[in-house]
């Protein structure tokens, strides 16, 4: 387990933060999860804290010996306990406000702690130093009665709060004798009492989150595991737009020193897809609405179908990359990476992703809004152009940025548009064009078999050229491209075992790329192993690869994207939504039954 992101989220929806273990902000974007960091530590390993650091939020208690963290149950809520050797100690609450009011969700762009005396005469220090424009500038402040104000440049915040304020500007160590309450939210008077209200937001974020694990479908086996990831897929989510974000971080290097640094905070349509999928297997429609809106705007936008790899929070369709100087980096591993120039590359597999998150719309009954004939036509659009792009290369999956091939995985997403939109052209009734999507699919997929089926190897190759391995063709099963009992499947997956997997990781390939060697694992191929394995009646392996999985957690019970294999230490950009769908998708598909215990 690594101890480096020992890091856990808190959130709303609309904004988010990662605290450290000993309780201090490190990370937090506004207005919004791709927006400039006020807390901007964890990327910024340059100054020393305690003298000239910034972009932090630390509740200390004097002579500290000893943090205890954990979550409230089935919730984002982080209770820190810091005690000392004198038997003094505090518990800090730290929570964004989610609750239902006036008829919507209030989700503000702020944050609220509270800091509790639980024993002895415990002292504190508060410091609050958020970062302004990626720190190339000074934070300038002013203080009211009960409040101070951070000029940030593209927003001013306020924090309220029942603490003496003084003794908050200048940093002092005081003695903490009753609850007090902070909220660090807009530049805007806090109405009411501070200390009734944040206690009250307290209480109706709790049951707000309670009541929407509550409607979950989780499985009887690792079921702390899964809300975990539910909740943190959730909050991963921009619920004012619907879009979906990779991770809420930006530039956590893939490995120490790689310089594979890149920017998360985006929605992906691929990620988004497994995302929606993953939830959607545990019942939680509301994110899958949301995204689906957030996708009819995509599609409604796109000049003649096409459809980039990702897209912003809001929709925007630029993402110029940047490096900021001004951070030193995650340990000091620069560079430190602002938007992803992935945007403009051509990535196939998204058009199929399109259609495989949208044709749920078209079959199931539950939902506030089904898709009908007017959203079919819509979504041809993007058909026509997974159809006309299948066989093009592109920069497949993974995004590498200087080199080409007509990937495997692409087309089997191109593939898997088509056979889908005939599905949804069926049950619409609009058999025509049922028949012209199932034949383009099924010439689609006789190209695959000729192009990509290496007799020699007895395998499937991750191009058409060549004869590469990449953990993608492991979702040759999951498209429904190959069944489990396919030899073809089978020979693919044991070429891709013995050339990929390392110990009990999986690599996504190991060839050379624009950086160089990859050295670390990819988290969600080594749950494609395992649903893998799975599948084809390895289930003994299966459970235990799982089990390994589920042990490399951080204590928050996260993950990121990347695993040294050799050390066991996370890297990569966190938490990461590709690999919490991994464990959610493993855990319902191995689990005993609830019939198990009846």
């Amino acid at each position: 387990m690594s101890a480096t992101l020992d890091l856990w989220p808190i959130g709303n929806c609309q904004i988010s933060a990662l605290i450290d273990r000993d309780g201090t902000f490190l990370w937090g974007c506004l207005p919004r999860v791709d927006g400039p960091p006020a807390f901007s530590a964890l990327i910024d390993d340059g100054g020393d804290r305690a003298a000239d650091g910034q972009g932090f939020w630390a509740i200390e208690l004097d002579g500290c010996t000893r943090t205890t963290q954990r979550y409230l149950r089935n919730t984002p809520i982080l209770e820190t306990r810091h005690e000392d050797d004198a038997g003094n100690a505090i518990v800090v609450t730290d929570f964004c406000p989610r609750f239902h009011r006036r008829g919507r969700i209030y989700r503000p762009v702020a944050y609220a702690r509270i800091v509790r005396p639980v024993a002895g005469s415990p002292r504190i220090r508060v410091r609050l130093r958020p970062t302004r424009d990626w720190a190339r500038r000074e934070v300038e402040r002013t203080r009211g009665s009960n409040h101070i104000r951070y000029m940030l440049g593209h927003m001013t915040i306020r924090l309220s709060t029942s603490a003496p304020i003084g003794w908050i500007e200048d940093e002092q160590v005081f003695r903490l004798e009753r609850p007090l309450h902070f909220f660090l939210g807009p530049d805007e008077g806090f109405e009411g009492n501070i200390a009734t209200t944040v206690e009250e937001m307290l209480d109706l974020t709790v049951r707000e989150w309670r009541h929407w694990v509550r409607g979950l479908a989780i499985p009887l086996e690792w079921q702390e595991a899964v809300i975990r990831s539910a909740i943190t897929l959730k909050l991963c989510q921009h619920e004012e737009t619907g879009a979906i974000v990779a991770a809420m971080t930006t530039s956590i290097p893939e490995h120490a020193g790689s310089g594979r640094n890149w920017d998360y905070r985006f929605c992906w349509i691929r990620d988004a897809y497994y995302t929606t999928q993953a939830l959607n297997r545990l019942g939680a429609l509301d994110v899958l609405e949301s995204y689906l809106e957030y996708l009819r705007n995509i599609v409604d936008n796109a000049r003649s179908g096409h459809i980039q790899p990702l897209y912003g929070v809001g929709g925007e369709a630029r993402l110029e990359e940047r490096i900021e100087a001004g951070l030193a980096g995650y340990r000091g591993m620069g560079p430190v990476r602002v938007g992803n120039q992935a945007y403009a590359q051509m990535q196939h597999d998204a058009y199929g992703q399109i259609v495989l998150s949208n044709v749920q719309a078209f079959f199931d009954q539950r939902l506030y809004r089904m898709a009908g004939e007017e959203d079919f036509r819509a979504l041809e659009r993007v058909g026509e152009r997974a159809w006309l792009s299948h066989d093009q290369a592109d920069s497949g999956l993974w995004e590498l940025r200087g080199r080409f091939h007509v990937h495997t995985y692409s087309v089997a997403m191109c593939w898997a548009a088509c056979d889908r939109l005939a599905k949804a052209a069926h049950h619409l009734g609009l058999h025509e064009r049922q028949a012209l999507w199932q034949e383009r699919a099924e010439r689609i997929g006789r190209g695959i078999i000729d192009a990509a089926w290496r007799p020699d190897t007895q395998r499937m190759s991750a191009t058409f050229d060549g004869d590469l391995l990449d953990a993608s063709l492991i979702q040759l099963l999951d498209l429904r491209f190959l069944a489990p009992d396919d030899p073809r499947f089978l020979g693919t997956l044991r070429a891709v075992e013995q050339g990929l997997r390392r110990g009990s990781h999986m690599l996504r390939y190991a060839d050379e790329d624009d950086f160089g060697l990859p050295q670390s694992a990819f988290n969600i191929c080594t749950f494609w192993l395992i649903e893998a394995l799975h599948a084809t009646g390895r289930h003994g392996d299966a459970r235990n690869l799982f089990e390994e999985m589920l042990a490399r957690r951080t204590p928050a019970g996260l993950l990121s994207e990347d695993t040294n294999p050799h050390t066991g230490e996370l890297w990569g950009n966190y938490p990461q939504t590709y690999s919490l769908v991994g464990l959610i998708n493993c855990a319902t598909l191995l689990s005993k039954p609830w019939s198990a215990v009846r």
